[in-house]
């Protein structure tokens, strides 16, 4: 995929961190303040507190692995506290070559940043893993119980893959233009040609 032109990072012009900074902070400080109040509120690991029904509740757990419980044993914590400083590498790269006031692209990436700087720091402070406590299902059909970082994690990824999809189709339609209008174009004349030749 071609890929739109920007300028640097930190150039005067460039007001992306305006977007990106404010949304990445608020996402770990929202994370981090919601993960305190669910393991000083919620008691007990495992014990569900009941928000609306049996659909929502608030059950404290602590994952050593990563999402539906991957994880590798004694060495889940180092394995995915790496995956993780990948990931904000190759993320960080995504924004530094954003074009200026490419605000949803940014707005994605500062959302997934946010979400794994939260999870990281959970997984450094503590091994006993990640601090989940967002419980949603149905009786016994429930999905893996997730905390705001996931949150923000998944709606940064939705959103991220939507601009990179809306960029995609804008980069076709432009080399088709391009080529039709090559094709368009008239050719030089047998004779034109001969006369440039010689």
């Amino acid at each position: 995929m071609a890929r739109r032109p920007a300028e640097p990072v930190g150039a005067a012009a460039n007001t992306n961190g305006v977007v990106f900074w404010p949304v990445a902070v608020a996402a770990v400080l929202v994370d981090l303040v919601t993960k305190a109040l669910a393991e000083s509120a919620l008691g007990a690991p495992g014990f569900p507190h009941r928000v609306l029904g049996d659909v929502v509740r608030f059950t404290l757990v602590y994952n050593p692995g990563a999402a539906f419980n991957l994880h590798f044993g004694p060495y889940s914590r180092g394995i995915f506290l790496a995956l993780a400083a990948l990931v904000l590498r190759v993320l960080w790269g995504l924004y530094r070559q954003t074009a200026d006031r490419d605000n949803a692209r940014v707005l994605a990436l500062a959302l997934l940043c946010g979400g794994a700087v939260g999870n990281m720091i959970d997984r450094v402070r503590s091994a006993a893993g990640v601090v989940d406590w967002l419980d949603v299902g149905v009786g016994a059909v429930r999905w893996p119980t997730f905390n705001v970082a996931d949150v923000a994690v998944t709606a940064g990824a939705v959103l991220l893959f939507r601009v990179l999809w809306r960029e995609e189709r804008a980069d076709r339609a432009t080399l088709g233009a391009g080529a039709a209008q090559d094709a368009a174009s008239p050719s030089p004349a047998p004779t034109a040609r001969i006369a440039e030749a010689a």
